[in-house]
């Protein structure tokens, strides 16, 4: 495996992991204001890794 392989991976789950740790923080109704359900988080969050 290339060095690049890991590089994109490891950024992948910092971008990933620092998305559900700010939407996390919030409360229920922000996330509500932002249309965004708690349970959604996972989600959203593996599209910002996958899309970094």
């Amino acid at each position: 495996m290339s060095l690049n392989f890991f590089r994109r991976y490891f950024h992948a789950r910092n971008v990933y992991w620092n998305v559900v740790r700010e939407l996390s923080c919030y409360t229920d109704r922000e996330l509500h204001d932002l249309g965004i359900d708690r349970a959604d988080i996972p989600d959203i969050a593996k599209t910002a890794a996958t899309q970094a």
